[in-house]
């Protein structure tokens, strides 16, 4: 059916404006209006390191132009030396362009080193490497190796914390309710852990990102995603059992994103050289994730389900922290960082909501946290969360 004439002529209408307004910028970036005012003034420069790498007899460092104006790369220094170095791509770097600084250097295994890029108007940008190991590259032994530590990290703790879902079932109404709340507990607990996490990993990001911005619309986002995939999960699983399906496939949906997270700490710890930082986490987070199959079977305490549901449960939850720590001993970026961070956030912001409105049914919020049994689960939810985050630091 072709258009009517009307309505052509209302799209070419609303296209106007923006053709306007990309002629009006294409004018202003050739004319260049304030450059008369600048007059001798130097350029602003702001250049961030995004990662250091570390090879045999080399470092290998990423670098992104945070400032408005362009910067050159004019000179190296390694332990307060100057050294050679390798640009690519050459030449300046303008407004959010990346560079890599190749540098041949005999570093030396465990010790510190400090590396600083000079720019063409003598601006200086320094970055210490606190204790330098080689960067595990991608094989076989390291994908293995990682592999293997998310399972230890997400997959066995999760499955560890499933295995009380057969003394769930034997609670009466009161010991539901101090689980339902344990479980809301543990997850506002994870929460505000991955929002202060997101928080810093965005305050290392460049400023031209806007990463608290970006944090909060991501987790936005994914908030309303989970509640969109909730409602299709509902409407296909009819009935009480439905209902708790749904809601403890939310909570490890929302809690494998997290664990994704997680993943991404871990192996960015050992990707960057701090291996007994590495080590700690890998202690806490095991002992923290234990707790996390408590809240995915809590859903499920006044209905029966199989063998087989709590082992997708348990491999949704668990399983998202191998590839996390992939990506971060490989490929670790903060910007990506603060991205997956935030769909964790929104993800677990969602189930928290999902958790209390089954929890209170048609009962009022006050009234339910007057309930001696939902105000000492969430008590005991903070407390357990808190004393396990006490070993990841």
């Amino acid at each position: 059916m072709a258009a009517r004439p009307g309505t052509a002529r209302a799209w070419l209408l609303g296209l106007l404006p923006l053709l306007l307004l990309a002629a009006l910028l294409a004018w202003i970036v050739r004319t260049d209006p304030v450059g008369s005012l600048r007059g001798g003034a130097p350029p602003v420069e702001d250049l961030v390191f995004e990662r250091v790498i570390l090879s045999d007899g080399l470092i290998r460092a990423t670098v992104v132009n945070n400032g408005p104006d362009p910067v050159r790369i004019a000179q190296v220094t390694v332990d307060e030396a100057y050294w050679s170095f390798h640009q690519e791509p050459p030449g300046p770097l303008s407004h959010l362009a990346r560079a890599t600084v190749e540098i041949p250097y005999p570093w030396v295994v465990g010790e510190a080193h400090e590396l600083a890029l000079v720019t063409g108007t003598g601006l200086t940008v320094p970055y210490t490497i606190d204790v330098a190991v080689e960067t595990p590259r991608p094989s076989g032994r390291f994908f293995g190796l990682f592999a293997l530590i998310g399972v230890y990290v997400g997959v066995l703790p999760v499955a560890l914390g499933l295995l009380w879902y057969p003394l769930l079932r034997r609670l009466g109404p009161a010991g539901r309710d101090f689980v339902l709340a344990l479980t809301i507990g543990l997850l506002v607990f994870l929460f505000v852990d991955t929002f202060e996490e997101g928080r810093e990993a965005a305050a290392e990001l460049a400023s031209s990102y806007h990463g608290l911005v970006l944090f909060a619309l991501t987790a936005l986002l994914a908030y309303l995603a989970i509640e969109a995939f909730g409602a299709w999960l509902r409407g296909r699983r009819a009935g009480e059992e439905g209902s708790a399906w749904a809601a403890a496939l939310l909570v490890a949906v929302g809690i494998g994103l997290h664990n994704f997270g997680e993943g991404l700490a871990i192996g960015a710890a050992f990707g960057l050289g701090e291996l007994a930082l590495g080590t700690l986490l890998i202690l806490g987070f095991t002992l923290h994730n234990t707790t996390e199959g408590l809240a995915i079977v809590a859903p499920l305490a006044r209905t029966r389900t199989t063998l087989g549901s709590l082992l997708i449960l348990g491999l949704v939850a668990g399983v998202p922290t191998i590839p996390g720590a992939w990506l971060g001993a490989f490929t670790y970026s903060i910007l990506w960082s603060v991205v997956f961070l935030a769909i964790g956030a929104g993800a677990i912001a969602q189930v928290v909501v999902q958790i209390a409105r089954g929890t209170a049914g048609e009962r009022r919020l006050g009234e339910l946290l007057a309930r001696p049994a939902v105000f000492l689960g969430l008590l005991a939810g903070f407390a357990v969360m808190y004393a396990t985050g006490l070993v990841v630091g």
